[in-house]
């Protein structure tokens, strides 16, 4: 529930950010759908790919309840919503760090909605911890589902998480009505998770990450930092801001 309260949440602050930014919001609606199903669908490959040695295995879990239940891998999701997003504003010819720019504070919003919903699962749970913050998860359909230790205080995660989702997502949309080049927002938000993201990993506990380089970090880690990069040179090349009416004539 908190997951789809998320996606429909982002997508609207999505689609009111596009049209303002003079993109044509039918599109940018269209947009955002295709890359919800793409994000969704990504999510869940990943986290096959990161577990693939069980699930080579045992291939009739991928079609089981617990697949359909699971959120996957986040950034499985990303990735994927980004390749679909790539080849769609392609196609419609939509200015795509403008529209990037447009969609970063929804995603980051939605994202931080999403993490509550984790919270309540009890998935995505984070290591063992004696700090007065810890939480310890009692309900067993926790540890059923997503194998959440009962019992046990634990790091939070998934609030940690959310907690700096909501603070991107007041960030970039003041930033939005501010900003000084194309892809500024995009880019403040992709350097800005990907920090987050890289440091939260240390904390993180459950399986389904993945690692690399003989386990010197998480799979998440490494894209963590990909995404950093990418931010950065969206900073760095500072694309020439473009008048949103120009940009609507163009895409009509």
């Amino acid at each position: 529930m908190l997951v789809a309260l998320g996606v429909i949440v982002g997508l609207m602050v999505a689609a009111r950010l596009a049209e303002r930014q003079g993109i044509d919001p039918e599109k940018a609606w269209n947009l955002g759908i295709l890359v919800v199903l793409g994000a969704i669908l990504g999510a869940k490959l990943l986290l096959i790919i990161n577990d693939f040695s069980y699930y080579s295995q045992h291939p009739r879990e991928i079609f089981s309840l617990s697949i359909l239940q699971a959120g996957g891998v986040f950034y499985g999701g990303v990735l994927t919503a980004l390749a679909l997003s790539v080849w769609y504003m392609r196609k419609h010819r939509m200015p795509w760090l403008r529209t990037a720019d447009a969609f970063a504070p929804g995603l980051a919003l939605g994202h931080s909605i999403g993490r509550i919903g984790c919270f309540a699962a009890g998935c995505c749970y984070g290591k063992p911890t004696s700090h007065w913050w810890g939480v310890t998860f009692k309900n067993p359909l926790s540890h059923a589902w997503v194998g959440t230790p009962l019992n046990v205080p634990l790091e939070p995660t998934q609030l940690f998480e959310s907690v700096v989702e909501l603070a991107n997502f007041f960030l970039l949309y003041w930033m939005i009505k501010r900003k000084k080049f194309e892809g500024q927002v995009i880019g403040s938000y992709l350097f800005l998770y990907g920090v987050a993201r890289y440091f939260l990993e240390f904390l993180r506990d459950d399986p389904d990450r993945g690692s690399v380089f003989g386990g010197a970090m998480t799979g998440t880690q490494l894209i963590s930092i990909c995404l950093v990069i990418a931010g950065g040179i969206l900073w760095l090349r500072r694309v020439r801001l473009q008048q949103p009416t120009a940009i609507a004539r163009a895409a009509r």
